[in-house]
């Protein structure tokens, strides 16, 4: 990622959604190194953040619905949660849940793209989203697997602006050229159950040792620790509640 902080319509925060919130601040505390902190006003519905030394950098978050996944979501961030709402429609998406207002600290919505991968938008005021990019332990890639990916090119140019860094083998997103994610198209490797999503990458500084210490804290490895053709070392893991999330080797680029 060559952002290092919150840019409008760059990713600004990651958030999970699990079935067990203090098993999962448990494994992430011990994998990435998180301290974390729950909200105890009510209204906060148990959200906990996790931070680097000072900086937050991820919540995690209860179910809130009965139909909701276990999954990680990405925020992106917009100067104005309404019309970008609007502008999510206009494009061909839906919003499935607000703009609503996050206390002082901001507001969000919650939309999925045509292909039906989920996002949520988020219009800063006191809280800008993550403080610290790409170091270890800290958000440092998005990428969406989608199989839908003509209709993804265009929505989310129409949204947020972004610019697309085409290739044969992967398309880059990025905000004024400056690239912060990916897309991938969904193939036949990929089971008809498992839905369009984003993934964010969590920047790690052995990819190999966050494999192994994902395995013996309970959760899985997806893909393996792979090393792409002039780019970082990678894998793709699921922690112990289900939740799919990517690392890659911190200082290496995509």
């Amino acid at each position: 990622m060559k952002l290092d902080r919150p840019v409008t319509g760059g990713p600004c925060w990651a958030e999970l959604g699990t079935s067990d919130v203090d098993g999962a601040r448990r494994f992430y505390e011990g994998l990435f190194g998180w301290r974390t902190e729950t909200d105890p006003r009510s209204e906060a519905g148990g959200c906990t953040i996790a931070h680097l030394e000072d900086a937050a950098v991820a919540a995690l978050t209860p179910l809130y619905q009965e139909a909701q996944p276990v999954a990680w979501n990405v925020s992106f961030a917009v100067t104005d949660a309404d019309a970008a709402a609007r502008r999510v429609t206009a494009a061909g998406g839906t919003v499935l849940l607000g703009p609503k207002d996050v206390f002082d600290l901001g507001r969000f919505a919650v939309a999925v793209d045509p292909g039906g991968a989920v996002f949520q938008l988020w219009q800063a005021r006191t809280f800008p989203g993550a403080g610290v990019f790409n170091a270890p332990g800290a958000l440092g890639w998005v990428e969406l697997l989608t199989r839908d990916p003509a209709h993804a090119t265009d929505f989310y140019p129409a949204v947020f602006g972004w610019t697309v860094h085409a290739s044969r083998n992967y398309n880059q997103w990025g905000v004024d050229g400056a690239d912060f994610g990916g897309m991938v198209a969904m193939d036949e490797k990929f089971p008809p159950e498992v839905p369009p999503h984003w993934l964010p990458y969590f920047a790690v500084a052995d990819v190999d040792d966050t494999n192994a210490g994902t395995v013996q804290a309970g959760g899985a490895a997806l893909m393996d620790p792979t090393s792409l053709p002039d780019g970082p070392r990678i894998a793709v893991l699921r922690d112990p509640q289900g939740a799919v999330f990517g690392v890659y080797r911190a200082g290496s680029g995509f």
